[in-house]
């Protein structure tokens, strides 16, 4: 794993795309890659919101690549680095994946962050034309910090 340099770009992006997860705010500066004789193979980042908040974002792992720890090191590397709080979306049944990393669903919008709150009302409006059948869930790192005094609120 190394941090990600301006040549990995469209690497990040293409991995990003076949993922089918977010593809905006993907700045290489923030990611974190691994590579293989065949280039990069997973890829992680950390975004920062105007809000103040954080978010573990753009984790993918190349298909032949599954299975085999890597979402598991890039996203302990990115809590060590970033350490709490860190927000982060994912699909409804990867709930239980970022359990195991000490993120817990955040089901109440009076306890989300500004930023995530504006993200949930958006994205509940978009899946219901969409991906009908999927879900969309905001979790957060470490749970002890829905306590909005606890947030790195700028404003």
């Amino acid at each position: 794993m190394r941090p990600a340099m301006a040549g990995d770009q469209p690497a990040i992006r293409r991995m990003i795309r076949r993922a089918g997860i977010n593809p905006l705010g993907l700045a290489w500066r923030r990611f974190v890659v691994v590579e293989a004789s065949e280039g990069i193979i997973a890829c992680g980042q950390v975004k920062d919101h105007a809000d103040g908040s954080r978010e573990l974002a753009s984790l993918a792992v190349a298909e032949g690549w599954r299975g085999r720890g890597l979402a598991r090191v890039i996203i302990e590397h990115l809590q060590r680095q970033s350490g709490p709080p860190l927000w982060l979306t994912c699909r409804e049944g990867l709930v239980p994946l970022y359990t195991r990393f000490g993120f817990r669903e955040v089901t109440d919008t009076r306890d989300l962050s500004p930023y995530f709150r504006r993200l949930m009302r958006l994205a509940r409006v978009i899946l219901r034309i969409v991906r009908p059948e999927e879900g969309l869930a905001v979790m957060l790192w470490p749970e002890s910090c829905t306590n909005r005094e606890d947030w790195p609120v700028s404003g």
